[in-house]
């Protein structure tokens, strides 16, 4: 019997624009690599160094921009073996393209172990030229998704007003996902979401550190009363919840508010991070922070507008340093006033408080009470 399957009928797999662009990328350094090995020269390929040195933070683009800092990775002794590991990543990159498939972070690691002397000796070593040749690849506009290596872990959970266009995986066929549709679960962002289609008559995006939090609110759809779209992130966000945010607020226009605890951690990590993006990503950012995201809460003035100094907990010596890191050192917040004057305040009060602390108050008092009083205020909201 003849399989139903197209990629087993022999015909070669679609391509999209974004795909001819990577093999163009790689085919490009290759060439580039070849050529100068032709005329007798040590080849060498030029990468974005990434960390905060290497960055600046303009609120009109809304993220942290990379430099103009390169490195140059060169073929050396010492240096052979990275080289060699940067070509065959690029290689299985190239490949996965072809064929149209992918891995995870984690199989390639394991994939290299047939590579001989240029296998990866454990995964944070291939974890961190993977980085590399994605930063080559943003100059291009071009992710580590398009180069097909994927995260290990998936996105975040959604669920309340919006239905996903997805597709099926074999035959391309269109399936539609009610986010307002399935019961006590919830939607799970996929780990590549490019290809999804958006329909939504919400008026905003609740972005959610905990999963606790974000249970009690889809349980009890507090979705349907606020007319909004909740998002699990589950501490800092995963590249596809950035992007699938990022997707929304551009297509859909919508705010998205961040609803995330009260902490060094929560405002440095979890929200930065999403909103503005990070120090060693960035050469992605422009693609996965959300500009237009807003903190919600929970701010210092909240502890005692809400009278919850008796349910926080004293900042530890790792809390501390997070925050005078972030004064500063942070261009992100050295950019807003009002973030430097809360941070300064946290500090001062020397205690830290969950999204959970509001339960003081009753279980449901964060969708009854905190949740209304804030979103009927969003100018209050920090930048």
């Amino acid at each position: 019997m003849a399989s139903s399957d197209p990629k087993h009928d022999g015909d070669a797999p679609h391509r999209t624009d974004l795909d001819a662009r990577t093999l163009a990328f790689i085919d490009g350094i290759a060439s580039r690599v070849w050529e100068t090995i032709a005329r007798g020269e040590l080849p060498a390929i030029d990468i974005l160094v990434r960390g905060l040195s290497n960055v600046s933070y303009d609120p009109q683009k809304g993220y942290l921009e990379l430099g103009e800092i390169h490195k140059s990775r060169t073929l050396t002794v010492n240096t052979i073996r990275s080289f060699a590991q940067t070509l065959r990543l690029m290689a299985a990159s190239h490949d996965m393209v072809q064929s149209d498939d992918f891995a995870t972070k984690r199989e390639v690691y394991y994939v290299s172990k047939n590579w001989g002397d240029c296998r990866f000796d454990d995964q944070p070593e291939s974890d961190a030229i993977m980085d590399d040749i994605e930063a080559l690849a943003s100059v291009q506009g071009l992710s580590r998704e398009q180069l097909r290596f994927y995260a290990d872990s998936h996105g975040g959970s959604v669920a309340g007003e919006l239905v996903v266009v997805d597709s099926h995986s074999q035959n391309g066929a269109e399936i539609e996902i009610d986010c307002r549709n399935l019961g006590t679960g919830a939607y799970s962002i996929p780990r590549a979401v490019e290809h999804l289609g958006f329909r939504s008559n919400a008026e905003f995006v609740l972005a959610i550190e905990t999963g606790g939090m974000f249970q009690r609110l889809n349980n009890h759809q507090f979705w349907k009363k606020a007319n909004c779209i909740l998002i699990e992130m589950g501490g800092v966000p995963t590249r596809a919840t950035r992007r699938f945010l990022r997707r929304l607020t551009d297509e859909m226009d919508l705010p998205v508010y961040c609803f995330v605890d009260c902490d060094p951690y929560g405002f440095a990590n979890i929200y930065r991070t999403l909103k503005a993006g990070s120090g060693n990503a960035a050469h992605i950012n422009q693609f996965y922070c959300v500009p237009r995201a807003r903190f919600l809460g929970v701010t210092p003035r909240d502890i005692r507008d809400y009278g919850l100094e008796d349910a926080t907990h004293p900042l530890n010596p790792t809390d501390i340093k997070r925050a005078r890191d972030a004064i500063q050192n942070d261009p992100f917040f050295a950019a807003y006033p009002q973030w430097i004057s809360a941070i300064e305040q946290l500090l001062s009060m020397g205690v830290r408080a969950e999204q959970q602390a509001l339960a003081k108050w009753g279980l449901n008092f964060v969708m009854d009470e905190y949740l209304p009083r804030k979103l009927a205020d969003k100018n209050s909201f920090l930048p």
